[in-house]
C-alpha cells in the first residue's frame, strides 16, 4: 500500500510539475554562408564555409559558430563566439600579402557591442591576431557641470559642458545645485569598443581598421561622445594613427 501511494503521489507530482527536457529541441548546424578566397597566399581560392548553430528554431541567435576552411591539400577550422548575423571579410590587416580572416557578428546587448575575432593562414598555420585595444582613456566630472575627456596620458583634456543635464546630475548625487561636485573623483563610463571598421589608409600602406568606442555619463544612455581611432598593424603591434572625440552633446 506504501508503495502505491509513493507511486500515485510521484504521478500527480509530474502532471503538476512536469521534468524538464533538456533535449526537447535539439538544433542542427546549419550553413549561413560559402565564400571563396585566397587566404593562404598560393594564388588559389580556398572554399570557406561559416557555420552555426541556432539557440532554437525560433530564435536568430547563432549560440555556436564556425568556419570550416578547405583547400586540395589541406583543412581548417575557427572557433568563433555566438551572435547574431556572422559574417566574415578577408582582408590583409597584417600587410605580409595573404588575406586574412576577419569575422563580426552582432552580441544582441544594448551597449550595440560586436564580437570579432582576426585570424590569418601562414605557411599552412592557423594563427589569431590580436585585436587593437585602447591602453589608455580617462574622463571625469568636474566642478560647474563639466567633464574632462582625455584621450592620451599627453594630450590636453578635452571639456565637454554637461550644463543640459545638469537636473538630472544633481538628482543622481553627482553635483549640487551650485555646480559642485558631491561625489568626489567621480569617473565617467567608458565602454569597451563597439565595433571596428576595415578601412583603406593609403594605396601604398594598404588596409587599417577604426574602431568606435562610447563614453557616457552617470548610465549607458547617458552618452557623451564617441572615440574614434584609426589603428594599423605594425611589427606585430597595433599602433594609433590618428583618435578622434565626437560629441553627442
Amino acid at each position: 500500500m506504501k508503495y502505491i501511494y509513493t507511486f500515485f503521489l510521484f504521478s500527480i507530482l509530474l502532471f503538476v510539475f512536469p521534468l524538464p527536457n533538456t533535449y526537447a529541441e535539439e538544433t542542427k548546424p546549419t550553413l549561413i554562408q560559402t565564400y571563396h578566397a585566397d587566404v593562404t597566399g598560393d594564388n588559389k581560392l580556398e572554399t570557406i564555409k561559416l557555420l552555426g548553430t541556432l539557440f532554437s528554431s525560433g530564435s536568430t541567435y547563432y549560440r555556436e559558430i564556425w568556419a570550416e576552411i578547405s583547400n586540395e591539400q589541406n583543412q581548417w577550422q575557427i572557433i568563433y563566439p555566438g551572435g547574431y548575423d556572422p559574417s566574415l571579410q578577408f582582408i590583409d590587416l597584417n600587410h605580409d600579402g595573404i588575406k586574412d580572416i576577419f569575422y563580426q557578428s552582432a552580441t544582441g546587448g544594448s551597449g550595440g557591442l560586436y564580437s570579432y575575432q582576426l585570424n590569418t593562414i601562414l605557411h599552412t598555420v592557423l594563427q589569431r591576431i590580436p585585436l587593437p585595444e585602447q591602453t589608455y582613456l580617462s574622463g571625469s566630472f568636474q566642478p560647474n557641470f563639466k567633464v574632462n575627456i582625455q584621450l592620451t596620458a599627453t594630450s590636453k583634456p578635452i571639456k565637454v559642458d554637461v550644463q543640459p543635464r545638469a537636473e538630472d546630475y544633481i538628482r543622481l548625487g553627482i553635483y549640487n545645485k551650485e555646480g559642485n561636485l558631491i561625489s568626489e573623483n567621480k569617473s565617467v563610463m567608458i565602454d569597451p569598443i563597439a565595433f571596428f571598421e576595415p578601412i583603406k589608409i593609403s594605396a601604398s600602406k594598404g588596409y587599417g581598421l577604426k574602431s568606435y568606442q562610447q563614453i557616457s555619463g552617470a548610465y549607458h544612455a547617458d552618452q557623451l561622445g564617441t572615440v574614434e581611432t584609426i589603428w594599423y598593424f605594425e611589427n606585430d603591434n597595433w599602433i594609433i594613427i590618428k583618435t578622434d572625440w565626437v560629441p553627442s552633446i
